[in-house]
């Protein structure tokens, strides 16, 4: 290891992680040099490895990742992933190998919080982690170092300490992290993982849905948004619809926008096969995990859907219908509450109509929001990439019965 200067890769799979890595790896430099080590320069590179988003074991991305540093040459790497990982019940949010040098970070098990700063904070404690050590008394040597920082504060590391930066938090308050040392015999040497079993089922599901970027997939709605709204437009102008609002009670205007939503997502889930079916390589909890992150990442798109055919409906409904010919056609007061109800009872029947009556303009855009596929076509990815080296090696290795041939001449 050269102290002039010290190399880090960050390592992750194809997708949103290789943007986030991106986007870290050119003010990493100057952090790691505040957080670890000032005396030398700091390099960080980003590279794409399908094999991090593909296994659903750690100890195999950290065999890769001890490859993949001795090929690059770098001093340490960190490898990250947007799958979940488990350490029996409890989720595993990174494991670093300091006798190694290499470090895995979840991004599931982040939570929704604040991705980049989160990654960023977790990045400092690994490669902290790794450059003093694991035991006791590195740890202090380090904590040390950092509190004798007295006048420098950066501005992106409120909190100081070698032991605290991965923790701090309001999320770590109701969920907390605990920091596990491993055997001796494992290549695991430490451990962050979160203590309770279901503050940690939240963190991950929550994590997932973020990693699954339900705002991504929005754009693949524009047809159906047109569709629901021109058919629940030309509904709006039959007072049928303005009678039905007025007889709905609250709960059922609840009901039926939490019925739409429900009919809507799992038409999707059927129409584009996105349900996860039992599969031998995969643990029974992985699967119903994948589902209901899935399940959940589309309600949460939904969402999104249902707010703005909401707000579009509400212009309809004032510009449509006035006033004057609501109050002839319904009986008792009426106000711009009805408008409200209307509104309610036009969006929910529109997204049940949307569902039915088109489809979604990007079927790849869908597929690639649930973590089975985006496995798959990793998986593929990885399995090309050794052919192809496979293949490239054979060309280069001269095949034995030539050599025999040119020795016999």
């Amino acid at each position: 290891m050269s102290q002039g200067t010290l190399s880090v890769g960050l390592v992750t799979p194809p997708g949103y992680p290789k943007k986030l890595s991106e986007q870290l790896s050119g003010e990493l430099p100057e952090l790691l040099s505040y957080y670890v080590r000032d005396e030398c320069e700091w390099n960080v590179d980003s590279r794409v490895d399908p094999l991090t988003g593909v296994t659903e074991n750690p100890e195999e991305i950290l065999e890769a990742g001890c490859k993949r540093k001795e090929n690059e040459d770098w001093d340490y790497i960190v490898c990250l992933t947007d799958l979940p990982f488990f350490d029996g019940k409890r989720p595993i949010l990174a494991e670093a190998s300091t006798d190694h040098k290499v470090a895995i970070i979840s991004l599931p098990g982040l939570g929704s919080t604040p991705m980049v700063k989160r990654i960023r904070q977790s990045i400092l404690q690994l490669v902290n982690e790794m450059y003093y050590g694991s035991p006791e008394k590195d740890r202090e040597k380090a904590q040390q170092r950092i509190q004798a920082k007295s006048d420098q504060q950066n501005e992106k590391l409120k909190d100081k300490g070698s032991k605290q930066l991965f923790k701090r938090g309001s999320v770590e308050r109701f969920s907390p992290i605990k920091r596990v040392t491993k055997e001796e015999d494992s290549l695991i040497d430490v451990q962050y993982i979160v203590k309770s079993r279901f503050s940690g089922a939240l963190r991950i599901l929550t994590g997932m849905v973020r990693a699954n970027r339900p705002w991504a997939i929005f754009p693949a709605f524009k047809k159906v948004i047109i569709f629901a709204f021109a058919t629940g437009s030309y509904a709006l102008v039959f007072p049928t619809l303005w009678q039905l609002s007025n007889s709905y009670g609250l709960w059922r205007m609840f009901m039926l926008m939490v019925v739409s939503s429900f009919l809507m997502v799992g038409w999707i889930v059927m129409a584009h096969n996105l349900w996860e079916k039992p599969r031998q390589d995969r643990a029974k909890y992985l699967r119903k995990l994948y589902n209901t992150a899935t399940i959940l990442t589309l309600l949460v798109t939904i969402g999104i859907y249902y707010i703005i055919l909401f707000f579009m409906f509400g212009l309809a409904v004032l510009a449509f219908i006035p006033m004057g010919l609501l109050e002839s056609q319904l009986s008792g007061p009426v106000g711009y509450d009805n408008y409200f109800y209307i509104t309610w009872t036009a969006t929910s029947i529109s997204i049940i109509i949307g569902a039915l009556g088109s489809a979604l303009e990007d079927e790849e855009v869908i597929l690639s929001s649930t973590y089975g596929y985006r496995q798959q076509q990793r998986y593929k990815t990885a399995n090309a990439s050794k052919d192809e080296e496979n293949d490239s090696q054979q060309e280069q290795t001269p095949f034995p019965t030539e050599r025999k041939s040119n020795a016999d001449r």
